[in-house]
């Protein structure tokens, strides 16, 4: 493919993820993949300039454009090579006109901005559309931190974490005999932090609410020794679905619970005020997470984030009532949107008279009763999170 033809290939995969983003559709990387899988001639050169055309714009530009001429128009303002592009032969696209509107650069879209912390600024902003970096997370129902270093030599030490190392963007990792004999599991350093909050002892009774794919369930697991009672619960199938064969890989030993949305005491009722420990790790707009998932903010409405909050509330709900007293709650989202942290830990405390603020550690900095993470300032995933204690039997 010539230079021209790969940004007019760039904009009619914008084109289709601009429609998904509308109307929930495909990620883009699927759409990346299906657009590549139906042209053979593209070679890996070819595939890799594409893509990072198609993921400069997602970076670039908070709001979805109009379509995804207009958005590589908006980067052509500030590329020479791009703009030349247009008008030129082979397989180009057509000449920029003198009417045509270009994208506009935003880091947010400008209604989300409103609704954001002050303390996330322009620069805070920018970090979260940064590339993330690898991060695993030292499995001590396997190893230490001294085998692994020894597997993986290219590895630094992340501050803070006693288990996390982080890896030069591009390590492969799932080809190490480390990695396939369960010695670490891929884990962003906010995911470490926050199970490290939960401080989970051995012999616990510990249940990690909306478990999904099992991350924090098997960092639970190994702060546990294997000791005590771990169990992974969700709602949907599909995304439960790796954690027994990912359990089985790291040595951890636990139960898994599917929940039906909305009955879910018919599967925790033997549960009730039980639990040393439950995680919340609640469903979010996955605000903190945009340097993995830059298009996000294309699909993020004011709607999704009144229902997520309605959503955050009543798991906090279910969680207290497993909770037995004098235990804990640890809520966390990978979000930095107020409604959904801050405003909905205070909104459980004014619900539940028997609960307070617990300690939650020192990682981070303090937001309302709990604590924030962000790439600028903690080099790792946006989080809001809180421990919440039981004082009595009536919480």
């Amino acid at each position: 493919m010539t230079p021209q033809a790969r940004v007019q290939a760039a904009i009619e995969i914008l084109d289709e993820v601009v429609t998904a983003a509308r109307g929930n559709g495909a990620a883009a990387d699927t759409i990346v993949a299906r657009y590549f899988k139906t042209r053979r001639y593209a070679g890996s050169k070819d595939r890799r300039g594409v893509r990072d055309l198609v993921y400069r714009a997602i970076r670039t530009f908070g709001e979805p454009p109009a379509t995804g001429r207009a958005a590589m128009i908006g980067l052509a303002k500030d590329d020479a090579d791009i703009s030349a592009s247009f008008g030129a032969s082979g397989h180009a696209p057509p000449a920029i006109g003198d009417s045509e509107i270009a994208t506009e650069p935003a880091l947010v879209p400008a209604w989300l901005r409103k609704r954001l912390p002050k303390w996330l600024d322009d620069a805070e902003l920018a970090a979260l559309l940064d590339r993330a970096p690898l991060d695993l997370r030292v499995n001590r129902l396997k190893s230490d931190v001294a085998t692994v270093r020894e597997a993986f030599r290219e590895a630094e030490p992340i501050a803070g974490l006693a288990d996390g190392l982080r890896l030069p963007h591009g390590t492969r990792v799932d080809d190490r005999a480390a990695y396939q004999d369960g010695l670490v599991e891929i884990q962003d350093a906010g995911s470490q932090l926050i199970v490290e909050a939960c401080a989970a002892k051995p012999g616990e009774t510990v249940v990690d609410l909306c478990a999904g794919a099992g991350g924090k369930t098997l960092a639970l697991a190994a702060a546990m020794n294997g000791e005590g009672r771990l169990i992974a619960c969700d709602a949907i199938r599909s995304r439960f679905a790796p954690l027994p064969d990912r359990a089985a890989r790291a040595g951890a030993t636990l139960e898994m619970r599917l929940l039906d949305m909305n009955r879910e005491h018919e599967a925790l009722g033997d549960l009730v005020g039980t639990v040393d420990l439950v995680l919340v790790d609640a469903p979010c707009s996955g605000t903190g997470t945009w340097r993995r998932n830059p298009e996000s903010r294309w699909r993020i409405t004011p709607a999704m984030i009144r229902t997520l909050a309605n959503e955050q509330a009543r798991l906090l709900d279910i969680a207290a009532s497993l909770v037995k007293p004098g235990g804990r709650i640890v809520y966390a989202v990978c979000s930095l949107v107020e409604e959904e942290g801050p405003d909905r830990v205070d909104a459980f405390l004014s619900r539940h008279s028997g609960w307070s603020p617990d300690d939650a550690g020192s990682a981070g900095r303090p937001a309302g009763a709990g604590r924030v993470l962000s790439p600028a300032h903690d080099g790792c995933d946006g989080f809001f999170f809180a421990a919440l204690k039981a004082n009595d039997a009536s919480a």
